[in-house]
């Protein structure tokens, strides 16, 4: 869908919209033919722009519309119900939009976990600008102006948040998918046999463990949902006290001894957060039974790296590059 509406300039907004669907439903109208609703918006400036040669093929797609034998447009009667206001309509068209996204390949493309982050200063997933390529400008204009998608607050980072009013929309639709993507083929393969490589499961348990040892306080986020770039699983708070998230963890699940594979990026996030990163080391033999407290270990840099006496490392993998 994203590749056939990259050919056009302007995806619409929702003050056009509004009139457009409204217009449809207006039952006392003469029938809206495409000439037609051309000539109605000819020369209209709504919300600063004047063309919107995509507005039409991009209802088509979202099955909002269909034609009659008259090539007359005939609005979803589903729909209709939504023309209260302009913001439920808002509301029901981005719910429309992503669920006819969910099989689009160039929209996970876009919405993939490396282009995914979440800022804790702000409570909010981030995505990268460099996702959106220049041919689909059109379609990230789109988000902005039906206000999902928001300025970055600091404008010196070159990335947008996705607007907290629509977080469940996102969690529903579009994480779902970004879970299973982020993970290779191989490791995919690999996670099936071994129940999603446990580590969903743990950090389910660890989730759940930090409410309650924090009594529910608000503001402890998953942040392995949707970004596997962080270094770290889980942001919480080190006392209820806390008013920023300052404990972050990093969830490892394991069976007998006590181990743990660790990527370098999280060494090097653990590096730079020094005291405020945490290892919770979960065996999964107890992680049903009450009370059972997984094995935290603050600073594992200094702990762990370097503690050759109660930890043994061995290299799994080495990465080999030709001199240029």
């Amino acid at each position: 869908m994203l590749k056939e509406l990259s050919i056009y300039e302007n995806l619409g907004t929702p003050k056009y919209y509004f009139e457009l669907l409204n217009l449809l439903n207006d039952k006392s109208q003469d029938d809206w033919t495409p000439l037609n609703i051309q000539k109605y918006f000819l020369n209209r400036l709504i919300d600063g722009r004047s063309i919107f040669d995509g507005c039409i093929p991009l209802v088509d797609f979202l099955g909002l519309v269909s034609i009659n034998s008259d090539d007359a447009f005939i609005l979803d009667t589903s729909f209709a119900e939504y023309l209260k206001s302009e913001k439920y309509m808002c509301d029901k068209f981005l719910e429309r939009l992503f669920f006819t996204l969910s099989d689009d390949e160039i929209f996970y493309e876009i919405f993939s976990s490396k282009n995914m982050s979440y800022d804790i200063i702000y409570h909010s997933i981030q995505i990268n600008n460099s996702a959106f390529s220049f041919k689909h400008s059109n379609f990230k204009q789109l988000l902005l102006d039906f206000d999902i998608l928001q300025i970055h607050p600091t404008k010196e980072i070159n990335k947008f948040i996705i607007n907290s009013r629509y977080k469940k929309l996102f969690y529903k639709v579009i994480l779902p998918e970004i879970k299973k993507r982020k993970i290779g083929i191989e490791e995919l393969k690999k996670s099936l046999e071994q129940k999603q490589n446990y580590g969903e499961e743990a950090e389910n348990f660890v989730l759940k463990f930090e409410k309650e040892r924090l009594n529910s306080k608000e503001g402890i986020e998953w942040v392995a949902e949707y970004s596997i770039a962080e270094g770290y699983d889980i942001a919480s708070f080190n006392e209820i006290e806390s008013t920023i998230n300052d404990r972050f963890i990093e969830v490892k699940s394991y069976d007998g001894t006590p181990y743990f594979f660790w990527s370098r990026n999280e060494m090097d996030v653990a590096r730079i957060k020094k005291e405020n990163y945490f290892l919770y080391l979960v065996n999964r033999k107890y992680i049903d039974k009450e009370d059972y407290v997984p094995m935290i270990i603050q600073n594992p840099h200094e702990e762990v790296l370097k503690n050759d006496l109660k930890w043994e490392k061995t290299v799994e993998k080495i990465k080999v590059q030709i001199n240029k």
